[in-house]
């Protein structure tokens, strides 16, 4: 049985930033990574701009929703990845944190978000090196 790694990205509203991560990490890893994502103040929905940016390279989350950040979450990921949640996203000893200083989507145009989801693609194949997974094409 081959170990395949948790990691859980988290935000304030899971609503864009690590939205896009989770998707990418799925996309590129398909089932050898297990993917989550969460916020300490969830949104009612996702940023409809990052859903549109996502859209373009071919990656529908139309129908991801965000989630609330629970202990349970971290506790059971191997790799926690936040986005500016600051001190709200629980520590637990053991875990691999990594904080991935990242603009905030919200409000911003197609055009910035395209550039915060492209800096995001390359943080997510940079992830994937490191963890010896090649990425899906």
């Amino acid at each position: 049985m081959t170990f395949v790694p948790t990691v859980l990205f988290v935000c304030v509203h899971n609503a864009g930033r690590s939205q896009m991560a989770a998707a990418f990490l799925a996309h590129l890893a398909g089932d050898r990574v297990e993917v989550r994502s969460a916020g300490s103040a969830p949104a009612d929905h996702l940023n409809p701009t990052v859903v549109k940016a996502m859209r373009e390279i071919g990656i529908d989350i139309s129908a991801a929703s965000p989630k609330i950040l629970t202990p349970d979450a971290v506790q059971s990921s191997d790799i926690v990845i936040t986005m500016g949640c600051g001190d709200t996203c629980p520590y637990f000893p053991g875990k691999r944190y990594l904080d991935w200083k990242l603009d905030d989507p919200a409000g911003r145009d197609i055009d910035a978000v395209r550039l915060i989801r492209d800096e995001i693609e390359q943080r997510i194949r940079g992830l994937l090196d490191e963890l010896g997974i090649p990425a899906q094409p």
